[in-house]
């Protein structure tokens, strides 16, 4: 997408220490959930995109022990639509 469709960009820092309270198997699946919850919210968008490196930022500990935080540069576009990527 090109820069003129860029409506907004933003760091977060998303905190994942809630993902902890599930049971161990589900805590990675849980935690990209959040994340695209957390961006909804926070961006007021229906349509989120996970960048692969956000998900295997979350996953490369395997799926008991996701990060307890994670820092990603979200960019919503015009059209309503945003995708999360890793802040570098």
């Amino acid at each position: 997408m090109s820069e003129e469709e860029v409506e907004m960009e933003r760091v977060y820092t998303i905190p994942l220490r809630r993902v902890y309270e599930a049971p161990r198997t589900k805590r990675a699946p849980r935690a990209i959930r959040f994340v695209k919850e957390f961006i909804k919210r926070h961006m007021k968008a229906e349509d989120v995109i996970v960048d692969p490196e956000v998900n295997e930022k979350i996953w490369e500990r395997g799926r008991e022990k996701p990060p307890r935080r994670i820092r990603v540069r979200v960019v919503k576009y015009r059209d309503g639509t945003v995708k999360v990527s890793l802040a570098e």
